[in-house]
């Protein structure tokens, strides 16, 4: 195929509402899209490159071909694009399929109408209803179906020929009383399409004409005396009841409404759909859909009304909707605030939000048992605190202070769920007097994160602070300071019940306490309490011989510092020769030190 020429290829291009298709070099349509003014839409794919994803911008990259189709009206374009989309199959547009895979129920078009299940549809056999997402409803609805009426099983060709010559015999479902014999002529047309007449007002979720059907013949029956016929009719009436009473009526007032709700992230989009018909749910399908383009919320949803709305044959005249709508579907288009449409919006919605949860945590179950160890525990922790990413580094602080002496603290960091010792860093307190935990954690996190600023040497991605809401606020104080907080995760860890505290809330998140991804906060926390008492020990140990070493004339806090860096002891400063001790400190200090070590061991 010949150079592409986008500026000469949208000279063609009319300001018309329509649908454009883009074929790549190999003459294979990649994108189908709808537009109410088609040279503006194609023309932005061109001219505005700099603010397209890497997705959109690989799809232009590939294009080499343009056609479109004018129509006269954007719902028309609705149409054409779900039609094209089927056909084509497009690689870069969300894939659109007759839901073959789920049963119809399907009431055939032929002399005395059977009711049967198919995944094939093909509208000349007869009028489908469905699909059914759901088995169970569709199997309740069939088995009331027995119970109801008379309805031939058998695949007969019962033509008023075949029956006038006697071609074929009643079944054992005559004997049993399940059918009328209507192939050996025992039943008349007439009479067993009025059943199927009630059966097309149910499939359509309107009960009223069948319990009104039941009630005139039990009426009848009783004038003429047929007792036990009336009495059957008046059990058939119950059955109808007893389904009715099983549905989810939400109010006769509502009429017939199609509700749509719809939720999304980065990568999906998640749409539930409910047909209410006189004020009852008679359907409801949740899916999701994957996004290829980074596709808007109101785009897709449109897309699926009309995709829902033809599977389903509905002609509703109100579509009831959680997002507004720039297009014409129709229908009159609500988004209620209050009242019954309200709870039916919502009741549409926390199915949507369930069903994506599911997918969500069926997905994370799946990437977690294809995982290795490592990996689970962190896909686990990031579920448990709902982190956006995983927590491959975690840096967590202790503070250490024994009755308010030497107060230090400690930080410590796992990357890939272990330790990663050559990152420890402990801090000596500078700016606190006096045992505060909250102001010596400000201000170890402020002068942790202020040198990693400095050196960009790389934020966490997940804090944890050991301690309750007081540590944890003080941390969040100092993150607010750097301007970092709310760009790295953070939680504190209270030690009495092991809760979790976020930050600004007072409730605390209580982890299953034989959860991996609890013990890996628990392994963080006691290893910078470790770390944290060690340095603490150390310090005391250190300034208790600096101490010593100042009782000697002339050595002060520099001097007995410098000798204990370099000899590491009292012991070997005591053992070194006064040529090495003279070295650090001079000869007379060197003999200073001589005479006092010579005085106690005496």
């Amino acid at each position: 195929m010949a150079e592409f020429d986008y500026k000469q290829e949208l000279t063609k291009v009319p300001h018309e509402p329509g649908v454009y298709r883009y074929f790549d070099a190999t003459g294979e349509v990649i994108y189908v899209g709808k537009a109410k003014d088609l040279k503006n839409r194609v023309s932005s794919y061109f001219t505005n490159s700099k603010q397209h994803d890497r997705k959109t911008l690989r799809l232009v990259s590939q294009i080499r071909k343009i056609e479109f189709t004018i129509v006269h009206t954007e719902f028309d374009a609705l149409l054409l694009e779900n039609q094209l989309i089927k056909r084509y199959q497009p690689k870069f547009n969300i894939l659109l399929r007759d839901d073959k895979t789920y049963p119809f129920v399907c009431v055939t078009n032929e002399n005395f109408p059977r009711v049967i299940t198919t995944r094939r549809v093909d509208r000349k056999l007869g009028t489908f209803y469905g699909p059914f997402a759901n088995l169970k409803p569709m199997y309740t609805v069939l088995d009331m179906f027995s119970q109801l009426f008379t309805i031939r099983t058998c695949n007969y060709n019962l033509s008023p020929e075949n029956v006038a010559t006697g071609k074929f015999k009643v079944c054992l479902e005559y004997h049993i009383g399940n059918c009328k014999g209507p192939c050996e002529g025992k039943q008349p047309e007439a009479d067993y399409d009025k059943d199927i007449e009630q059966v097309h007002h149910i499939l359509k979720g309107n009960l009223k004409p069948a319990q009104e059907y039941f009630k005139a013949r039990m009426v009848e029956a009783a004038n003429d005396l047929a007792f036990e016929q009336a009495q059957q009719y008046k059990e058939k009436m119950d059955v109808l009841q007893r389904f009715q009473s099983k549905s989810t009526v939400v109010n006769p007032k509502i009429a017939d409404a199609d509700v749509f709700s719809i939720a999304s992230d980065e990568s999906a989009a998640y749409i539930n759909f409910m047909k209410v018909v006189n004020g009852t749910i008679v359907q409801a399908h949740t899916v999701e859909v994957k996004k290829k383009l980074d596709e808007t919320d109101s785009d897709l949803l449109a897309m699926l009304i009309v995709e829902f709305r033809e599977q389903y044959g509905s002609q509703a005249k109100e579509i009831i909707t959680n997002i507004p709508l720039d297009v014409d579907l129709q229908a009159e288009i609500t988004i209620p605030q209050i009242g019954d449409k309200k709870k039916l919006l919502d009741m549409s919605l926390k199915n949507v939000l369930y069903f994506r949860r599911e997918r969500q945590d069926r997905a994370a179950a799946e990437a977690t048992a294809n995982a290795s160890k490592k990996d689970r525990v962190l896909i686990r922790l990031k579920q448990d605190l709902q982190l956006k990413s995983l927590p491959n580094r975690i840096e967590c602080f202790d503070n250490s202070n024994i009755q308010g002496t030497n107060p230090v603290s400690a930080m410590v960091c796992f990357i890939d769920g272990k330790p990663a010792n050559k990152e420890y860093r402990h801090f000596s307190i500078k700016t606190v007097v006096g045992p505060n935990d909250f102001a010596s954690m400000y201000e170890v996190v402020t002068r942790r994160y202020t040198r990693v600023l400095d050196e960009q040497s790389g934020l966490p991605d997940l804090i944890v602070i050991d301690g309750g809401k007081g540590q944890l606020s003080a941390a969040c104080e100092a993150l607010k300071a750097l301007d970092l907080y709310g760009k790295i995760p953070i939680i504190g860890i209270a030690k009495r019940l092991e809760e979790i505290y976020f930050p600004e809330d007072s409730l605390p998140l209580y982890i299953d306490k034989k959860s991996e991804s609890l013990k890996l906060i628990q392994r963080i926390r006691d290893e910078a309490h470790r770390f944290a008492i060690t340095y603490h020990r150390d310090k005391r140990s250190r300034n208790s011989l600096i101490s010593e070493l100042e009782n000697v004339e002339g050595i002060g806090k520099k001097t007995a510092a410098k000798l204990l860096k370099h000899f590491k002891g009292v012991t070997k400063i005591r053992e070194a020769s006064f040529d090495e001790v003279a070295e650090v400190v001079g000869k007379d200090r060197a003999t200073k030190l001589k005479e006092y070590f010579d005085a106690i061991e005496q």
